[in-house]
């Protein structure tokens, strides 16, 4: 299952989504993933989530970015949460590569969820109809 928390800079995305790793990570019995562009929250989650900083890997666009997860799934067939941090910054603000990244990542059969920096009126309605979006 793919979950959405959407909503404009600054509206707290980054703080929920600590709170989710958080909870996952008491809660799984495999491995928690937290993708972000820079490491900025290794002192919000817990030690035992494997935090990995996107920028280190040169990741440009969506189709590098889905390999990148599926890469990382496949060295790992324990993960059970994955959760990225400011999605735009890595995938780009090209919101048809972001549907159809979305719609790939829901057949990995994880639950991951995303933040994405962007009112959910600015985004493809087409999304909100394979992603489950929180509010908050």
């Amino acid at each position: 299952m793919v979950t959405l928390i959407t909503g404009i800079k600054g509206s707290g995305k980054t703080k929920l989504l600590a709170e989710r790793v958080n909870a996952a990570a008491a809660a799984s019995d495999g491995s928690v993933i937290c993708i972000e562009q820079k490491c900025k929250l290794m002192y919000e989650i817990r030690s035992r989530v494997r935090l990995i900083a996107s920028e280190d890997y040169g990741i440009e666009g969506y189709d590098a970015f889905y390999g990148f997860v599926c890469g990382i799934c496949a060295q790992d067939h324990d993960i059970t949460d994955i959760f990225v941090d400011a999605t735009l910054r890595i995938g780009g603000r090209d919101y048809d590569a972001l549907a159809l990244f979305l719609r790939k990542l829901t057949g990995l059969n994880k639950n991951i969820t995303l933040t994405i920096s962007e009112a959910k009126s600015e985004l493809p309605g087409e999304i909100f109809t394979f992603c489950e979006e929180i509010q908050f």
